[in-house]
């Protein structure tokens, strides 16, 4: 379709009331981009040191900008007599945000730089489909702003209620104390009834009753536990003990005591108050895995490069990007090398059990090899690590190959 027609649509009347649902179902096909992006973007532009370091709150808040976006784009579909309602998700992170220690002030600038954002890719949209005419413009300008403000007036009010109900909450108390003291803050630990001069271990939990069943564990084994409630299913806990913990020990008997659907996500060992903050940040970090492959135990031990990764998206995309895009063939629907690549890695780089595994000769194995080599320009010993996680990542199904990514369709429009 010529550009002259798409301007002569967008001067006729129905095109115009078109043009919103349009836009939006153009930027619905970049959803994910756009949310993932938008992400980033709040990130550096407004920074959190409290939030970002708090992995159930960053979680939260991805979860909360991808409901935001669908939020924007659906006011967008019905303009700005369409009452749409406030996403849940965005309620929840509210709340999430007093329980984190992160200020209203931040979380109010942080949807405001968002939406900011938002607006560029309505722009981009406007360009593409060639419907930018002066009152399809100001419409989308006035959609966006009403939005915005029921958006952020319904998070503040959300924010101040929670913080009201705060102050008469003890264990609310309690976790913004120990939100401090992981923060590197002096305070009165005295008041939290817990030894720090001792061994810890670091423990988020998941599941009705596992506050329960955690006290249930401690007092089994002989150890002390400080719990902080951090949501309705939500527990942090630390093992403590003047003894080194014993962790294959420990965590048999989690295995063992802990009632059905409660999930772990354990750190290491570690002595003192730095101790105590070391093992909850990798208890985080095994929680972050856990999210993606949810499972009774997930020991930060066992997942560590994983967990690392997973807490750039943006780096750990690119290594999917760097390792496993050069080795798929798009003329092919089975990923030949990559699969092969797999089979060797887990095979431990014997070419012929390799070979055995994917019911091929070994010779095959070692011609796909080295053609997998060539596309990636690095012999495979030199990026082991490096693929291996890629393929875990790629296993988590945490991300959209760029070839599955919709494409723009220029044509809705008319």
């Amino acid at each position: 379709m010529s550009r002259g027609r798409h301007q002569a649509q967008g001067r006729d009347g129905r095109s115009r009331e078109q043009a919103p649902a349009a836009v939006a179902a153009q930027l619905r096909l970049r959803h994910e981009e756009i949310a993932q992006t938008i992400l980033a973007y709040v990130r550096d532009t407004v920074p959190d040191r409290i939030g970002d370091l708090d992995v159930e709150y960053a979680l939260g808040l991805r979860a909360a900008v991808t409901a935001a976006v669908e939020y924007g784009l659906t006011g967008i579909e019905q303009g700005d007599e369409g009452l749409v309602p406030i996403p849940v998700e965005v309620l929840i992170q509210a709340r999430r945000a007093v329980r984190s220690g992160v200020g209203l002030d931040t979380v109010l600038r942080r949807y405001i730089a968002g939406y900011t954002l938002l607006e560029d890719f309505v722009m981009d949209a406007v360009e593409v489909l060639d419907v930018g005419n002066p009152s399809t413009l100001r419409h989308l300008r006035r959609v966006q702003a009403t939005l915005l403000d029921r958006l952020t007036s319904a998070i503040a009010d959300e924010y101040c209620a929670e913080q009201a109900l705060g102050r008469r909450s003890s264990a609310q108390r309690l976790g913004q104390r120990v939100q401090r003291l992981l923060m590197g803050e002096a305070i009165d630990a005295s008041e939290l009834r817990y030894e720090f001069d001792a061994w810890h271990l670091g423990v988020i939990a998941l599941g009705k009753h596992a506050e329960q069943a955690l006290r249930r564990v401690a007092a089994q084994i002989g150890r002390t536990i400080l719990l902080v409630p951090r949501g309705e299913e939500t527990v942090w806990a630390w093992f403590g003990d003047r003894r080194d913990l014993a962790v294959a020990q420990l965590t048999a008997v989690l295995q063992a005591k802990l009632p059905p659907g409660v999930i772990l996500a354990i750190g290491e060992p570690a002595h003192g108050l730095n101790g105590f903050r070391l093992t909850h940040r990798q208890a985080e970090a095994a929680h972050l895995v856990a999210q993606h492959r949810p499972q009774a135990l997930t020991r930060y031990a066992d997942v560590a490069l994983l967990a690392f990764a997973l807490r750039d998206e943006a780096l750990a995309r690119s290594l999917v990007d760097i390792y496993l895009m050069p080795l798929d063939d798009p003329r092919k629907g089975y990923p030949v090398l990559r699969e092969t690549v797999r089979a060797y890695l887990a095979a431990e780089r014997n070419a012929t059990s390799a070979a055995a595994a994917l019911g091929v000769a070994r010779h095959t194995v070692e011609s796909r090899i080295r053609k997998a080599e060539e596309r990636l320009g690095r012999m495979l010993p030199a990026c082991v690590a490096e693929i291996e996680v890629a393929l875990r990542l790629e296993e988590l199904g945490c991300f959209v190959s760029p070839q599955d990514q919709p494409r723009i369709d220029r044509s809705s429009i008319t």
